[in-house]
This record gives C-alpha cells, sequence and structure tokens, in this order.
C-alpha cells in the first residue's frame, strides 16, 4: 500500500470510528440518549476486525474512545475561556490530550482482548475490559471517573441498580447489552441476542421502577442559596460586593417555616477567613432574622501557616465558626499543579487557585454533627464524582456539596456533575442537597430524584425539609469488591472458554 492510500486508510478509520464514539456520548447529560448510546456502541463492536491484529484491535478502540472523551468532556475547554486572552490558546490542546488520553483505556482495553481471545469471545473480554478499566480509570493518577458508560443511564429506573453495584453496574450492562447481540453468528442469532438484551433490561426497568419506597423527612428546613456569579465576573472589584450582598439578600428573605440552614456555593464570599473582618457579623446578622438557631454554612478561601485552603465553613448568629471543612481531592491544574510541591517545597494554583500558592489538601472525608439538623458529609465541587469519599466510617444522614459549576460552561458539564450528584445518592441511599453558584442547586432525595431545584443561570434561592435517608445499600456496606468479582468471574470465564475452544480445534 502507497503512503498515499495508507494515509487515506487511516483517515477513514479515524472518521468512522471517532464519529461513532461522538454518537457514543450521546448518552450523556444533557441528551442522555442512551438507547443511541447502546445502539452505536453495539455499532462500534460490529465493525471490529475479530481476526486482527491486538495493535488493530486496540487502536480502533482508541479511535473510538477519542471521538467518545472528545465530545463529552468538550466541556473541559470551559475554564481556559474565563480569561481568554490569557489560556485560551491552551483549549485545544487540552480537549485533545485529554480525550486522546482517557482514550487509552479503552486502547488498553481493545489490545487485552485481543490477546487473551479470539474470534467472537474477544468481543466479550473487550466489554468487561472496558467497564474494568473504567473502575481504574477513578484511581489513576488521583483519578477521573467522569464520563462512565453507565452515567447514561443516570435518570432512568436502571440508575436504582447503582445501590448494588454502583457505576461499574451501569457501565456492564450498557456494554453487555450492546455486545451480545454482536457476540452471534448471522441475523437470527444476533437478533436474539438484541431481544435477549432488551428483555434484560426491561426486567432490570420494572424493577427500577418499584424501588420507591423513601423514609420521612427530617424536621429541619434548609435553603439553597444561588447567586449566579459568572466565573468572569466573580472576582471583579466592581461585582464582588454585589453578587456578596445578593447572598445576604435571600439569607435574609422570610419564609415559613424559616430555614434551620442556610448554604452559599462554593468560594462565595469575596474575602479570606481570616481577613473577614465585619463581614461574619454581617452574614449573622442576615441569618439571624431567620431565628436564634439558623446557621449560615458558605464557601470560603483561607490560610493556615502559610497554606491555602478551599473550605466549607458554618457560621452561627453569634458570628462564630462552628465548623470548617477543608476540601481534600483537589482538581489536578486548577486547584494545584501536580509534583510541584514535590519539586519546589510549596503548592503552585492552577487555573481555578486564586492563590497563586495554590490550595494545599485538607485531611480527608469529615462527617459534621449539626445536632437537630444530623449528621452532613460535606463534598467540595469536584470531591461528588468519586464515590469513595462517600464510603465513611460513621455514616452520615445526608451529603451536602458546596460547588462553583461556572467553571463546567452552561452547555454539558453543569448537568453532568448534577447527575453524578443522582448516582451518588442512590448509591449510598443518602439525600443530597447540592448548592451550585450558577447552578443547577437542587434537592436530591436518596433515589436519585430531584425534588426541587434551581435551574442553571437563574438568581434566587429554594427551601425545603431535608428529605430522609434509607438504610445502608449493598454498595455503601461494601463498595465495588461485589463487581470487581463480577467481572473477575467474567473475564476468567471468557478467556477459559476460549482456550477450551482453541484446543478442542487442534485436536
Amino acid at each position: 500500500m502507497s503512503a498515499r492510500h495508507l494515509w487515506l486508510h487511516r483517515a477513514r478509520l479515524a472518521a468512522l470510528y471517532g464519529g461513532l464514539g461522538v454518537v457514543v456520548a450521546t448518552g450523556q447529560a444533557p441528551l442522555g440518549w442512551w438507547w443511541l448510546s447502546i445502539a452505536t456502541l453495539a455499532g462500534v463492536f460490529a465493525s471490529l476486525p475479530l481476526a486482527g491484529t491486538p495493535r488493530a484491535f486496540g487502536g480502533r478502540m482508541w479511535l473510538a474512545g477519542t471521538g467518545y472523551f472528545g465530545a463529552a468532556l468538550f466541556w473541559i475547554i470551559e475554564p481556559f475561556f474565563i480569561e481568554p486572552e490569557i489560556h485560551g490558546w491552551m483549549a485545544p490542546f487540552a480537549l485533545v490530550l485529554m480525550a486522546a488520553g482517557m482514550a487509552l483505556f479503552w486502547g488498553l482495553a481493545g489490545l487485552l482482548s485481543a490477546r487473551l481471545a479470539q474470534g467472537r469471545l474477544r468481543l466479550l473480554v473487550l466489554a468487561v475490559l472496558i467497564v474494568a478499566l473504567e473502575m481504574v480509570r477513578g484511581w489513576v493518577f488521583t483519578g477521573f471517573p467522569w464520563a462512565m458508560l453507565g452515567h447514561a443511564l443516570i435518570g432512568t429506573p436502571l440508575m436504582q441498580l447503582a445501590a448494588i453495584t454502583g457505576a461499574g453496574g451501569l457501565s456492564l450492562l450498557l456494554v453487555l447489552v450492546a455486545a451480545v447481540p454482536v457476540l452471534g453468528r448471522g441475523w437470527a442469532m444476533r437478533g436474539a441476542g438484541a431481544a435477549l438484551g432488551a428483555a434484560c433490561l426491561a426486567a432490570l426497568w420494572g424493577w427500577g421502577s418499584t424501588q420507591t419506597a423513601l423514609p420521612a423527612s427530617r424536621d429541619a428546613t434548609v435553603r439553597l442559596a444561588q447567586p449566579n456569579a459568572p466565573q468572569d465576573q466573580k472576582w471583579r472589584d466592581d461585582n464582588m460586593l454585589m453578587f456578596f450582598n445578593r447572598l445576604l439578600d435571600q439569607t435574609a428573605s422570610p419564609a415559613d417555616p424559616a430555614p434551620d440552614l442556610i448554604l452559599w456555593p462554593e468560594t462565595s464570599v469575596p474575602f479570606l477567613l481570616e481577613y473577614a473582618g465585619d463581614a461574619l457579623q454581617i452574614i449573622a446578622d442576615a441569618a439571624a432574622l431567620q431565628g436564634p438557631d439558623t446557621v449560615v454554612g458558605f464557601g470560603v478561601q483561607r490560610l493556615e501557616e502559610e497554606r491555602f485552603y478551599n473550605s466549607l465553613a458554618l457560621l452561627n448568629v453569634d458570628a462564630d465558626i462552628t465548623h470548617i471543612y477543608d476540601k481534600h481531592h483537589l482538581v489536578p491544574f486548577g486547584e494545584y499543579i501536580p509534583l510541584a510541591e514535590w519539586l519546589m517545597g510549596t503548592p503552585i494554583g492552577g487555573l481555578a487557585g486564586q492563590a497563586l500558592r495554590g490550595y494545599s489538601a485538607g485531611p480527608g472525608p469529615e462527617v459534621l454533627d449539626l445536632g437537630p439538623l444530623g449528621l452532613a458529609l460535606p463534598l467540595i465541587c469536584y470531591e461528588s464524582i468519586f464515590p469513595r469519599h462517600l464510603r465513611t466510617e460513621t455514616r452520615p444522614d445526608w451529603v451536602l456539596q458546596v460547588t462553583n459549576d461556572a467553571w463546567f460552561g452552561e452547555v454539558t458539564g453543569p448537568f453532568q456533575h448534577l447527575e453524578q450528584a443522582r448516582l451518588r445518592a442512590v448509591e449510598q441511599g443518602l439525600p443530597v442537597l447540592r448548592v451550585a453558584n450558577t447552578g443547577v442547586s437542587a434537592f436530591i432525595d436518596a433515589r436519585g430524584a430531584i425534588i426541587a431545584k434551581l435551574g442553571l443561570g437563574e438568581t434566587g434561592f429554594i427551601d425545603s425539609a431535608i428529605p430522609g435517608a434509607l438504610p445502608p445499600t449493598v454498595y455503601a456496606r461494601h463498595g465495588d469488591w461485589p463487581m470487581i468479582l463480577v467481572l473477575a468471574v467474567l473475564l476468567g470465564g471468557a478467556v477459559t472458554a476460549c482456550r477450551l475452544r482453541r484446543r478442542l480445534g487442534e485436536a
């Protein structure tokens, strides 16, 4: 094959598999076209060269993964356009590198499956390895379990499966339903496989639809205050006081019943906690208009021993700070530069760090005892995408998330982040209260349903009782271990069957 024909061949493969990957990504929020994601993933599997070399097999999966992650993680460019004159040039490089890097997990799944199995069993091994490596992706280099294939099922009754299996089970369900029709030979066998997959989905859909029982809400009211401060305006000198006053007005606004707790978003105040001056008293005075026991929780940056922290502070009406939680899982390149402290002896700030030196990590997950409000597990922004951070030694009554999703733009990122909060609620059987700077702020019950929300770009507040918690789920008790066992059994069975076939064929 000439160099020109080789180039054209590779370009066609890139267009085909990259394009299919883009369509698979339509299952992610805000579209949520899970059915199209399944059908297109089946198309990817059907087009793979079963007799091809491991390199060819893995390469095609890498191309499909690059298209998938390029579309699903398109929001990754948004932070670079907060200050486009400084960082805008980096945006295309960030997207290409992120998509190609995440796609390596798909490519590795293809490469390994081609080495471990032959024929159509190669597709079954591939399906299992895609899910296994998705789960690994949540840990490697601090982890990034965003845009898992199973996230396409959030918002459907199938989501309730996560109470048993976590997100990995949703991914395995989606991938197997896509792969089973392709495992058969001929249209009759493929039709039977498609029918089997549809029957499985229907059965689990029916089961999920019955998972509706919820305990009573707590006798406590929480207010979520959403100032709607765009990221490119939030820290401007002429706007900071305006957004702060907006939150004060939302805090003081009367209601019946009056809120017991008022939550402000991540980094919602324009000062370091140690240099607040009269600001804490001003916040306390606004809260006191609701009642003598009202508490305000607000996102704030703080300085301690020459280290900066991204924190959540709780303030009573006497202007006393009663609790502080420091974010412990920081965003690489957003809140700190990896290895900078090891190399230079100090953390260096990333895109989101207002402090040049960057943020330092807090000690870890912490359950806060809020008295009559119950036990709350705080999460700050990005921490909510990691299921492991919700499996604490002391089980909370509810999860409190403060976030600033203005960094994620207005197209896909904020909606994907919200959907992952819903999934955390199902996994743990715990309600999640999330307050976001520009939205979406929401009360999420223990089944993952949104019972009240403020949409993206809205200014205002919402009040609601704290939804009740379910008993600990299977996933809350055992984490990913049941899924690891299932994947190991499936992988071992498929590889063993392939080796037996080969031996029988040789005999």
